[in-house]
């Protein structure tokens, strides 16, 4: 593809026909679609959509068993059930990380993802090697997708003696964010937990993101001392709460004024969108300025054979859960797997202007609500160059 042409005749975000000047991998113009002749090079877009890529904010990439042999799920009851059991799995598969994890790279790149954020297990049995596996990945896919890594604690943080010192490590390596999970219901001792995630984060300038699962007034608790040590440790705009499923336990009047605080430090949450539990309340909180973007969480592993990456599904099922119908209700669901996520991530929201880079889709749909709805094939551009359509990646690096 040339370093430089006219994608002509699309309707980015679902408005009037334009063409677009891209050069050297960025927008650089906008005009009224034109009528001219064609010109070498040039794209016609055929009055399809055009989207900004969509924003991955929360997989587990390092854990995944897509590619291999089925396998029916095998856990427990619990959470720690769950935990368990996923370890007893992790040790039995002998396809190396680069394999699995980087299939599924492929797969969510392929269906429009071009940043994302992903959970990355530490505790000293792994020790250092998914950090170094998953490491080769954003070095190996860099030109194709703006990979982040979360240093994860799955199995504890206090409860795992070593696990903080491996964290530290990490860290030192470059890993972006610092991980926590339940800091109550798994390492029963959440203040250590959060002196220890905080510092290194303060420490290291970094980002903050804790898995919560804790249900009830005890993760109403957690997500207030979340947001005490935002603000002790000046992280406003970079924590991130994982789940969260208390916020849709108890009465808006109670959730609210937690809701306002997080808006006023800038902490976002991340869903999934499950179907089996409790879930924050989506318009909700948007209303009250709360930032809430979407993951896929696990997939294809030892905790659901559920999931495929694709971002557009992912906006679909939050509508579904929340019975989001009016067409309005449809664009917040897409900017919650899009411009929500780069907001949470702390990167700048595509929003198609010239000076950004040309990472779009397009996509066969009138607007980004039947875009949600229909999930329809589409073409996926990075820094302006055609990387995948109808859900294949062009150059497989497998």
């Amino acid at each position: 593809m040339a370093d430089s042409y006219w994608l002509r005749n699309v309707r980015p975000l679902g408005g009037a026909a334009e063409d677009f000047l891209i050069r050297d991998g960025l927008l650089v113009e906008r005009r009224p679609a034109s009528t001219g002749p064609d010109v070498a090079g040039d794209i016609d877009g055929a009055g399809r959509l055009m989207t900004p890529a969509l924003v991955e904010s929360h997989i587990h990439l390092d854990k995944t068993l897509w590619g291999q042999p089925w396998r029916p799920n095998s856990a427990g009851p619990t959470l720690k059930d769950y935990i368990a059991n996923e370890r007893r799995v992790l040790r039995e598969v002998t396809a190396p990380i680069a394999e699995r994890a980087g299939a599924l790279l492929e797969n969510c790149i392929a269906l429009g993802s071009l940043t994302m954020r992903c959970h990355v297990d530490i505790d000293p049995e792994f020790g250092l090697r998914h950090v170094e596996a998953m490491q080769a990945l954003q070095a190996r896919y860099h030109d194709l997708i703006d990979l982040e890594l979360v240093v994860f604690p799955q199995t504890g943080l206090v409860s795992r003696p070593g696990t903080a010192e491996l964290m530290r490590e990490a860290l030192g390596l470059g890993v972006e964010n610092v991980g926590g999970l339940d800091p109550c219901g798994i390492d029963n001792d959440p203040i250590t937990q959060l002196d220890i995630v905080f510092g290194l984060a303060a420490e290291f300038d970094r980002g903050v993101d804790i898995h919560l699962h804790d249900k009830g007034e005890l993760g109403l608790w957690q997500i207030a001392r979340i947001a005490d040590y935002t603000e002790r440790f000046a992280r406003q705009g970079k924590v991130m709460i994982s789940h969260a499923y208390c916020l849709g336990m108890a009465p808006w009047g109670q959730v609210r004024p937690l809701a306002e605080r997080l808006a006023a430090l800038g902490i976002s949450l991340m869903s999934s969108a499950p179907a089996d539990c409790a879930v924050p309340p989506f318009l909700a909180l948007h209303e009250a300025g709360v930032n809430l973007c979407l993951g896929s969480d696990g997939i294809r592993d030892a905790w659901s054979p559920m999931g495929n990456g694709d971002m557009l599904e992912r906006a679909m099922l939050l509508a579904f859960r929340f019975d989001l119908n009016k067409d309005e209700e449809l664009v917040a669901a897409f900017e919650a797997a899009s411009s929500h996520g780069a907001m949470a991530l702390g990167r700048e929201v595509n929003c198609l202007v010239p000076g950004q880079r040309a990472d779009f889709l397009l996509l066969p749909a009138q607007s980004l609500g039947e875009a949600v709805v229909a999930r329809p094939q589409r073409q996926v551009f990075r820094a302006g160059r055609l990387v995948a359509d109808s859900g294949r990646l062009l150059e497989s690096r497998l």
